[in-house]
């Protein structure tokens, strides 16, 4: 083919693709009328041919809605009622893990009376006890009461119908930066499970704006990572102010974190959509459910087995053996470091770049499997036996973090990593058999790492040059 031939050719698809994108531009506007004028005839037509029609209801809905869907209250509203749910979540969680941390505590001293009364060997007596026992209680001593408060609460409102209201919000987002409408709808289901999320991509038509919801999100917290952000924020933030505001800032600051990890999410698709992914974004057109009075009984009874219980199951699956390697990784010698030690050290320098450690960065390692894992994993590898602290309350897990050198700013960056970094072991299988892609599996999982680096990085470097910390 001749150099001018092909020169023309590329002109000619240019000029194809323009008059593609605007023909796409000018049909917008058009389908929008047309739904909406659907929607209009059919609510008409409804009226005239039905019987002991609500309208006091239906109005009722429609002035809920011009309220709970307005641009100038609907982001404040779904803010507050975010920043209640975690209040709720936090002050209510802290006395029922003292006490399940005080049962387990006398469980595991049963436990111990056990083995050695049936003679068992002082490593094994102590893998299981130190290294399993209190591994697997400490998960549920922490995990249980947060998610026992929140995933209720959360059904709730869903049931009550205001999560898609939440949606129809943020559809305009979306729209903006390229992406579709939909990916509201998928990122919701994050806030449950990002693994979920990646599947609820289906919904999305466009193979473009499904990689797109596909590659981003992982951004917001899913259930292994919230009870480490409520944790984290009530223990030291929260803990950095007296006892009457505590709840409040450490609710405001997990809110903080929900908002930067959805404009992460907004940012990257406006990122792809822009380079690697480009394109005009399909419309989308949500029609609101009716509002309807949750029945509270079974909506928490589900919530609890749903969400909780399966959570929590998980946790334990993963947390035991976890804890086993743990423990033996702590008590297994080279030289005269152990190698969870030698691990740590060599990791060291990177940590603290980010405003981390070596032993923060290797639980991240370890809890590939699992987001639930890494604090257990975490405690377990800051004791030098190589096992899990007693547990008796959350004042006793801050102590511990203190005296190995914790700061807010440690807290902060624990918060940031967990909320942006890579996907869970569950979540890349899932977007591996999504995509079908080695490729684009790979950057589902480098885009969140290179972006949870450079953040910690970026904030541990300033907070250090003003000498914040």
């Amino acid at each position: 083919m001749s150099e001018v031939s092909y020169s023309r050719l590329k002109d000619i698809k240019s000029q194809v693709q323009r008059r593609q994108s605007q023909l796409i531009s000018q049909a917008s506007p058009m389908r929008d009328q047309i739904v909406g004028e659907i929607y209009s005839r059919s609510e008409q037509i409804a009226k005239k041919v039905t019987k002991g029609h609500n309208d006091k209801k239906f109005d009722r809905d429609d002035r809920i809605d011009h309220i709970l869907t307005s641009r100038i209250f609907g982001y404040p509203i779904m803010l507050i009622m975010l920043g209640v749910v975690i209040w709720v979540t936090i002050a209510g969680a802290n006395v029922p893990s003292g006490l399940l941390g005080e049962f387990f505590g006398w469980a595991e001293l049963q436990l111990s009376f056990i083995l050695s009364w049936l003679g068992t060997p002082l490593w094994l007596h102590d893998l299981l006890t130190v290294g399993l026992f209190r591994g697997v209680g400490w998960v549920i001593a922490v995990m249980l009461p947060p998610m026992a408060i929140f995933f209720p609460i959360f059904a709730i409102l869903e049931d009550y119908g205001y999560l898609p209201r939440v949606a129809f919000n943020m559809d305009r987002f979306f729209k903006r930066v390229g992406a579709h409408g939909k990916q509201s709808l998928t990122m919701a289901m994050g806030f449950g499970c990002n693994a979920a999320g990646i599947i609820a991509c289906r919904i999305i038509e466009s193979p473009r704006e499904r990689l797109i919801a596909i590659l981003t999100n992982n951004f917001v917290p899913c259930n292994g990572r919230w009870p480490t952000l409520i944790v984290m924020a009530a223990i030291f933030m929260g803990g950095a102010v007296g006892s009457a505001y505590s709840t409040i800032v450490a609710a405001a600051m997990v809110v903080v974190l929900v908002l930067i990890g959805i404009s992460v999410t907004l940012a990257v698709a406006w990122g792809l959509s822009k380079t690697a992914l480009k394109g005009i974004p399909s419309n989308f057109t949500l029609e609101l459910p009716p509002y309807r009075r949750p029945q509270f009984g079974r909506t928490i009874l589900r919530s609890m087995m749903d969400k909780t219980w399966f959570v929590l199951r998980r946790a334990v699956i993963v947390a035991a053996p976890a804890g086993v390697i743990t423990w033996l990784l702590g008590n297994i010698q080279l030289g005269e470091l152990s190698i969870l030690a030698h691990i740590a050290n060599f990791l060291q320098p990177i940590g603290y770049a980010m405003g981390l450690d070596g032993y923060i960065l290797m639980a991240f390692i370890l809890g590939l499997p699992a987001n639930e894992i890494v604090l257990p994993i975490l405690i377990m590898g800051y004791m030098a036996s190589g096992g899990m602290m007693e547990f008796d309350s959350l004042n006793s897990f801050r102590d511990l973090l203190v005296n190995h050198g914790w700061t807010w700013l440690t807290a902060l960056n624990m918060m940031l990593f967990s909320l942006l970094h890579y996907p869970c072991g569950t979540t890349i299988y899932t977007i591996a058999k999504e995509t079908k892609s080695k490729k684009w599996t790979l950057l589902a999982v480098l885009i969140p790492t290179s972006i949870a680096v450079g953040v910690t990085f970026l904030v541990a470097q300033i907070v250090r040059f003003f000498g914040w910390v």
